[in-house]
C-alpha cells in the first residue's frame, strides 16, 4: 500500500493534467496505465518460479545469488479479467511495477476502471492523434555484396576496427571472448531486413517480438513482415554493430552472442505508452533468460496534450521506464542505454531511462576521443555520474537496412558498440554479478578518478577490465 501511495503522489500532477476533464474528438482511442494495490489473487508462487520464468532466467539469478521475489509474480489473471469484463482491451501488464495497460474509446469505461478497489492510481499514457502519416511497410532490396571501397584488405575488422580497438575490444576478441554463451536483447524501434542481410546471416537470433503491434507477432520467434517492426532500420544498425561478421568490411563487438530483437518504439507518435512497451519488452527479456539489454532509446518530451518530463524528474525513480531500468541489475541483467543526442539543443541533458540506477549510460565521442557535441550530458538530478562511459559514436561503422555499409552518428550507436563488449567481458568473467561487472567497466575507464558530466568515467578499456576481473 505504501508503494501505491508513493505512485499516487508522483502522478498527482500528471493526473490533474491528463484526466477525463480534457475533451477530445469522439472516436479516439485512449490508453491508460492502472497501478494495482496488490497481487493477492495470484495463482503463482515464488516457490515455483519455473511456472513463469525460463530455466535460463532462473539459472542467471541463481548464479548471482539473487532470489525470486513478489515483483517477479505475474499480475493475477483474475485482476485482468475484471478489466476485460468491463469492456476494455487489455494491452499488457508489468509484473515488476504491478500495472495493467488498457485501451478503450469510451472514457466512461476507463474512469469506471479507475474506481475498482484493486486500483490505487492511474495515468493517461496515449491519445490517438486525428491522423497519422504512416508510410507503407518498405523492405528495400538488400545488397548482397559491399562496395570494394568499403573493405580494408587483410583486416578482419575492416572499417570497424577503430571503434572496437578504442575500447580494448580487439584484444578481448583475440583472447577468445566474442560473446559466446551470452544472450543480448535489443529493445529498439525496428529491424528492417535483419534476416536478409548476408553480413548478419551468421548471427544467432533466438527470436523477435513486437510490443507496439503485438497482433503482428506470428509466433514466439517471428514477426509478420507487414508490421512496423520491419519499417525502420534503426535497430538493424544497432544489431549490426554487435552481430555483423563480414571480414575486411565490418566486425561487430559480440558476433558470437545470441540475440532477441524486441520492438517498443512507436515512430508514429511520442507518448508515455512507449515506456510501458519498453517495460514489457524488458520483462520479456528477463523471462527468457537475457543477460544483457541494449536500448538506444530515450524520452523527455511527449506530444501534446500529455505532459513531458522536467529536469528535476531525472533521478532514476520518477519516470516509469527508469524505475524499470533501475530494477534490471537486481534481476541479474546488465543494461546499456544511450545517453541521448540533445547536447546541442535546449534540453542538453540525458533523458529517461538513461537516468536509471545501476546501468551503463553511454555517451558518444569521435575518432580522437573528443566528446561529440550532440552527446547529452549529466549528471542525474540526484548527482550520480552520467553518462557512465563513452564510446565511438561520431561516426560509427554500421550496416543499414538495405545491407549497405554506412557511417552514422549518435549515442544510439556508441551504446551497442559498448554493449557487445560488455557481453564479451561477462563471457570472460562468468562468476561476476551484474553489479560487479558494471563497476568493473566503470573502473576500467580512463577518467575514473576524475569523472565529469560530459565524459562520465570516460573511455572504458575492456582488456584492462578483463585482466582485473578474471
Amino acid at each position: 500500500m505504501r508503494n501505491c501511495l508513493t505512485i499516487a503522489l508522483l502522478l498527482l500532477v500528471s493526473m490533474a493534467a491528463t484526466g477525463a476533464k480534457v475533451k477530445y474528438p469522439g472516436g479516439k482511442k485512449y490508453i491508460y496505465r492502472y497501478y494495482l494495490t496488490d497481487k493477492k489473487a495470484t495463482e503463482y508462487s515464488i516457490d515455483r518460479p519455473q511456472r513463469f520464468l525460463s530455466p535460463r532466467s532462473l539459472e542467471r539469478r541463481e548464479r548471482q545469488g539473487l532470489k525470486v521475489d513478489s515483483t517477479d509474480l505475474p499480475v493475477p489473471r483474475e485482476y485482468i479479467r475484471k478489466f476485460r469484463r468491463r469492456g476494455a482491451q487489455v494491452l499488457g501488464t508489468s509484473r515488476w511495477q504491478n500495472t495493467i495497460l488498457v485501451s478503450s474509446e469510451d472514457t466512461t469505461v476507463l474512469n469506471e476502471l479507475a474506481r475498482l478497489p484493486i486500483v490505487c492510481a492511474y495515468r493517461l499514457v496515449f491519445v490517438a492523434p486525428d491522423s497519422i502519416d504512416k508510410p507503407e511497410d518498405i523492405r528495400w532490396n538488400v545488397h548482397e555484396t559491399f562496395n570494394r571501397w568499403d573493405s580494408v584488405k587483410n583486416d578482419p575488422y575492416g572499417m570497424a576496427r577503430e571503434q572496437v580497438e578504442m575500447l580494448g575490444g580487439v584484444c578481448l576478441h583475440e583472447a577468445g571472448f566474442m560473446g559466446k554463451g551470452i544472450t543480448i536483447a535489443i529493445i529498439d524501434g525496428g529491424f528492417q531486413n535483419y534476416d536478409r542481410i548476408p553480413a548478419l546471416s551468421q548471427a544467432k537470433v533466438l527470436g523477435a517480438h513486437d510490443f507496439v503491434e503485438p497482433g503482428n507477432n506470428e509466433s514466439a520467434t517471428s514477426v509478420a513482415s507487414g508490421s512496423g517492426f520491419h519499417r525502420i532500420d534503426h535497430g538493424t544498425k544497432v544489431f549490426s554493430s554487435m552481430a555483423a561478421r563480414a571480414p575486411e568490411v565490418i566486425m561487430g563487438t559480440a558476433p558470437e552472442a545470441s540475440y532477441w530483437l524486441l520492438r517498443s518504439e512507436d515512430h508514429d507518435t511520442e507518448q508515455p505508452v512507449e515506456e510501458d512497451y519498453w517495460t514489457m519488452a524488458a520483462e520479456f527479456a528477463d523471462s527468457v533468460g537475457t543477460d544483457v539489454i541494449n536500448s538506444s532509446l530515450g524520452y523527455y518530451k511527449y506530444d501534446d496534450p500529455l505532459p513531458s518530463y522536467r529536469l528535476r524528474d531525472l533521478d532514476g525513480r520518477t519516470a516509469f521506464v527508469s524505475r524499470t531500468a533501475s530494477m534490471l541489475a537486481g534481476k541479474g541483467i546488465i543494461h546499456c542505454n544511450s545517453a541521448g543526442n540533445s547536447g546541442m539543443g535546449q534540453w542538453k541533458k540525458i533523458g529517461v531511462p538513461a537516468d536509471a540506477d545501476d546501468i551503463l549510460t553511454v555517451g558518444a565521442v569521435d575518432a580522437q576521443g573528443v566528446i561529440a557535441p550532440f552527446s547529452s550530458v549529466g549528471p542525474s538530478q540526484d548527482n550520480r555520474v552520467k553518462p557512465d562511459v563513452v564510446a565511438r559514436g561520431s561516426n560509427t561503422t554500421l550496416i543499414s537496412g538495405r545491407g549497405t555499409l554506412v557511417h552514422d552518428m549518435g549515442t544510439s550507436f556508441s551504446t551497442p558498440v559498448t554493449c557487445g563488449l560488455v557481453a564479451c567481458l561477462w563471457q570472460a568473467c562468468p562468476t561476476l554479478t551484474a553489479y560487479q561487472l558494471i563497476d568493473l567497466v566503470r573502473r576500467s575507464a580512463d577518467q575514473f578518478d576524475e569523472p565529469n558530466n560530459i565524459y562520465g568515467y570516460g573511455l572504458p578499456d575492456f582488456w584492462r577490465a578483463y585482466q582485473e576481473g578474471r
